[in-house]
């Protein structure tokens, strides 16, 4: 078992609930925590009261947990195979991650989707996964994705809420302090998972340098960033910054206290640094300005944009030496 970062209660000191996308180890965790604890399964019927339930509203604390992030995985930690298999632990161990994925996916929209009667236009969603697939890191359209999949506007946001309601996806705000110049953008979707994005967007084997590499490095650096500012109870939030020109940075964490972008090349040039110099200019009090990044050795530029590779980057996040 993987040694998870997230604290939970000690045995009997609080009531929670605890959330998270499936397989993302829940089961497990409690397990190994709480040997000692009485389960109930409220998926048989013998032992679910409909009648009597007691969601406990206002008393009961909330923890989620997520995907394996690169601080539990420690020295074993291998971003290539990360951004292939993605971040759930059985699927990341698997040597036949593709099928799982499939199988995940599948299972996804039979038990999360139509068994609960989600929606009523169960081939319509499975159309909607796809396009929103190609929606990934990027602000979403509604309209775009609609004609996409062939459903209304409407219809599209509420497949959205759905997404967001199962913990399969998340939305990154953008940053909206008023700056010297007015910001652009809708947020920015992101799923909980890089494995199964890859596997709806029929990304297949990912490679250093490619477009598509590039992308699930981004949504691997916003699983890693969100799942630290959450476990660690950071009163923080992750937006991304852009300007109405297009110009923009990918992550920023609090009142500009850091900003960071992420580039899947392993050679750092000027134009890779446009968005977190503007920002300086536009924000001159921002904190760290760095770059997560593919070069093998960090290195500062003349101007303090610090250039950190991935392994480097999620050592110095984990050990609180980044925020």
């Amino acid at each position: 078992m993987f040694q998870r970062l997230l604290a939970l209660p000690e045995p009997g000191a609080e009531t929670f609930f605890l959330w998270g996308p499936r397989q993302a180890g829940k089961s497990t965790l409690l397990r190994h925590r709480y040997p000692n604890a009485v389960w109930v399964d409220l998926l048989k019927a013998d032992e679910f009261r409909r009648g009597a339930a007691n969601l406990l509203g206002g008393r009961a604390l909330r923890y989620e947990l997520r995907g394996l992030t690169a601080g539990e995985l420690g020295e074993s930690f291998d971003l290539d195979r990360i951004l292939n298999h993605g971040c759930l632990p059985s699927i990341y161990e698997s040597n036949r991650h593709s099928r799982r994925l499939e199988a995940y996916i599948s299972d996804y929209l039979r038990e999360e989707v139509a068994a609960e009667g989600l929606v009523r236009n169960l081939p319509a969603f499975s159309d909607f996964l796809d396009a929103a697939a190609l929606s990934d890191t990027t602000p979403v359209n509604y309209s775009n994705v609609a004609r996409d999949c062939g459903v209304s506007a409407p219809t599209v946001k509420s497949y959205f809420g759905i997404l967001e309601d199962t913990l399969l996806a998340r939305w990154l705000p953008r940053w909206r302090r008023r700056a010297k110049r007015r910001l652009a953008g809708a947020p920015k979707l992101y799923f909980e998972d890089v494995g199964v994005v890859n596997r709806l967007a029929r990304r297949g084997e990912l490679h250093r340098g490619s477009d598509s590499y590039g992308k699930a490095f981004e949504n691997w650096l916003f699983h890693e960033l969100s799942a630290f500012l959450a476990y660690q109870e950071r009163d923080e939030q992750l937006t991304y910054w852009r300007l109405p020109s297009g110009i923009e940075v990918d992550f920023v964490v609090g009142d500009m206290r850091l900003a960071i972008e992420a580039k899947a090349t392993a050679r750092i040039n000027n134009n890779h640094l446009k968005g977190l110099r503007t920002l300086a200019e536009e924000h001159p009090s921002v904190g760290r300005r760095v770059v997560a990044c593919l070069e093998p050795k960090p290195r500062r530029t003349s101007d303090n944009i610090d250039l950190i590779g991935a392994e480097d980057f999620a050592r110095e996040l984990w050990q609180g030496q980044l925020v």
